[in-house]
């Protein structure tokens, strides 16, 4: 699969793999770039020591293009981490939450891509016009951090790819070959995703986070925060309940204690689920299985040549 994002990037295959914030682990980031995609590490709110050890490991683990996402208005020590990006000499940045603006030319003068994380129409032209090289247009399906404004990927991809002259790529719920040839035939040119990677033999979460997502159904997210336009998408249980009652008592403090990254690590890597949280997409009622990364995105891949020539057949 060649076009202007592969080109730029190069990668074999126009498929991302999303900023996983704390949990974010170099080994799955390496097994992403080596099966052909751009791996990626997040941020999140990391202290810059971790944040620099889980750097080297994905950096040791592939000699292919490689990401890292800055959530800029996230972490409480973004020029720390932007220093260490840059010294790490990856390839490509992801920037998100917060206004790209003053940080492209410093990644452009060190050589780097930058892909800039949106979630409308206004946003994406305010980065282009900052000079982002790819935008990725974040529908609300998506897990984890999302945008109050809650506009689908299926009406977001189309109308950013009209807007814009750069490339885009879709995320929030995909999953599959079927996704990746939506989100083509919508005017991206590739996509991102975070929920597919947990499900696969080389995601280092725990199993009992691995089983939520293939138990699920389509009903298994839900929406926690918009009171405060802090808004996540986890899975449902007893712990987003507990969530959700926070938010009806306006408890602002508390929420933000029950949803940080500590708490999210419990969840997710830990498997305590009572103390916990997990992230999870829409997409998840469609994953029913685990496979390694490479099959993963092969299977993609191959998948959405066929359906798009199919489809060609029908009309």
């Amino acid at each position: 699969m060649t076009n202007q994002i592969t080109k730029l990037l190069g990668i074999k295959y126009p498929i991302f793999q999303g900023g996983m914030g704390n949990i974010s682990d170099g080994r799955l980031a390496a097994a992403v770039s080596n099966a052909g995609g751009l791996g990626t590490i997040g941020a999140g709110t990391m202290p810059v020591k971790l944040f620099s050890e889980r750097l080297e490991q994905m950096v040791a683990g592939t000699n292919l293009p490689c990401c890292v996402n800055i959530p800029l208005s996230v972490h409480p020590e973004v020029k720390d981490i932007i220093k260490t990006v840059i010294e790490s000499k990856v390839p490509v940045v992801s920037l998100s939450a917060g206004n790209p603006q003053p940080y492209i030319p410093i990644f452009h003068d060190h050589g780097m891509k930058v892909i800039c994380v949106t979630a409308s129409v206004h946003q994406a032209k305010k980065a282009e016009a900052a000079g982002a090289d790819i935008i990725v247009c974040e529908g609300y399906e998506a897990a984890g951090l999302n945008s109050h404004l809650e506009t689908t990927t299926m009406t977001l991809v189309p109308q950013i790819a009209d807007a814009v002259n750069i490339p885009v790529a879709a995320a929030g719920g995909i999953a599959d070959g079927r996704g990746l040839a939506a989100a083509l035939s919508l005017g991206a040119q590739g996509v991102q995703m975070g929920t597919r990677f947990i499900a696969t033999k080389e995601a280092p979460y725990h199993r009992i986070y691995k089983e939520k997502i293939l138990e699920a159904n389509d009903e298994a997210t839900t929406i926690v925060g918009r009171k405060f336009q802090r808004i996540r998408r986890i899975m449902k249980g007893d712990y987003a309940d507990k969530l959700l009652n926070i938010e009806q008592e306006n408890n602002t403090a508390e929420y933000l204690k029950m949803t940080n990254e500590d708490r999210h690590i419990l969840g997710a890597v830990k498997g305590n689920l009572d103390k916990g949280y997990i992230n999870s997409g829409q997409i998840a009622g469609l994953i029913k299985d685990m496979p390694s990364v490479e099959e993963l995105i092969l299977n993609m891949v191959a998948d959405a040549k066929r359906i798009l020539s199919e489809g060609a057949q029908l009309l």
